[in-house]
């Protein structure tokens, strides 16, 4: 049976990034994908979880179905983001295990790597010093599962393989401005304060900390990459291999939107990791990269979040 053929399992198909992989799959001509919503499949439940497999038979999994926020998020809630993301993919592991699942993708964070590590972020790092400790039980858990993942190949010889991306962002991604990540609230910031005579913007730390971005059709382009390939090691980061300061970031994202007022900095909020930024040149050297640029990527999210704020809740227009 040709790849092309195969079904395909997403897990986490409504997200941001399960929705780009499923748009890249389907444009190379994969029309066996499944997936099924939270209210349909409660990945939590491991009885659920081992139902849908015995029913469903999925020959390649790819999970992209995690609890995620930003620091926000989980500062105030770390015992939800622990328990929910081990209990999500160590159910989808076993489970793909147990169901001869001939390819699992998990899909990571680059916050698994110790906070003060040497840039650019190697995937030699993991392990080696403490995380940052405002997503430490997201990290934590998502180390997990690389280590599961690494565990069923050096065990069993499956093809079990772990993507670590950098920050995502994109198309249908989270504006709450609760839980959502930095790049889609510096966008709806922008946008609200335009829409209020050009208004003030209050933004959180000193803006000197560096960050990576990657457009999320790019990070798909990536699981593709390696559903196509066999990849020798457990772990592969996934990133554009550039990075700014925050204040450089907001700036790029006040010209976009179009806001004229001034940028407010509260120094009293937290930073952060001073500096995240993936050393890549694993996947790259084996042949894959990013295409969209950081401004590219911003103009197609702003414009998506246009087309679609009147879905979104609470926007001030």
């Amino acid at each position: 049976m040709t790849l092309l053929k195969k079904k395909i399992y997403i897990a986490g198909h409504r997200g941001m990034v399960g929705r780009a992989i499923q748009r890249v799959l389907e444009a190379k001509g994969y029309n066996t994908i499944i997936g099924r919503s939270s209210e349909e499949l409660d990945l939590r439940n491991q009885a659920e979880v081992n139902a849908f497999f015995e029913l469903e038979k999925p020959e390649i999994v790819i999970d992209a179905a995690a609890r995620v926020g930003g620091i926000l998020a989980n500062n105030n809630y770390p015992y939800t983001f622990l328990m929910e993301n081990l209990q999500i993919q160590n159910n989808l592991i076993e489970a793909a295990h147990q169901h001869q699942v001939e390819k699992f993708i998990f899909l990571g964070s680059s916050c698994i790597y110790p906070k003060l590590a040497t840039q650019p972020l190697k995937e030699a790092y993991l392990l080696t010093a403490a995380l940052e400790p405002t997503n430490e039980w997201y990290a934590i858990a998502k180390i997990s599962g690389v280590k599961a993942c690494e565990a069923i190949r050096k065990q069993f010889n499956k093809d079990f393989v772990s993507l670590m991306p950098t920050n995502l962002y994109g198309t249908h991604d989270n504006f709450d401005l609760q839980t959502s990540h930095v790049l889609p609230a510096m966008i709806r910031k922008f946008h609200e304060a335009k829409s209020n005579n050009h208004s003030e913007v209050l933004l959180w730390g000193s803006g000197t900390p560096m960050r990576e971005f990657l457009f999320v059709d790019d990070m798909a382009e990536a699981v593709l990459f390696a559903m196509e390939n066999k990849l020798d090691e457990h772990l592969y980061n996934v990133g554009s291999g550039t990075d700014l300061t925050i204040k450089e970031f907001a700036l790029l994202i006040q010209k976009i939107v179009g806001h004229q007022g001034q940028i407010i900095w509260d120094s009293t909020k937290p930073d952060g990791t001073p500096r995240k930024l993936m050393d890549v040149t694993k996947l790259r050297t084996l042949g894959w990269k990013p295409k969209i640029d950081l401004a590219t990527g911003i103009q197609i999210t702003y414009d998506w979040f246009l087309e679609n704020v009147n879905q979104i809740k609470g926007v001030k227009m």
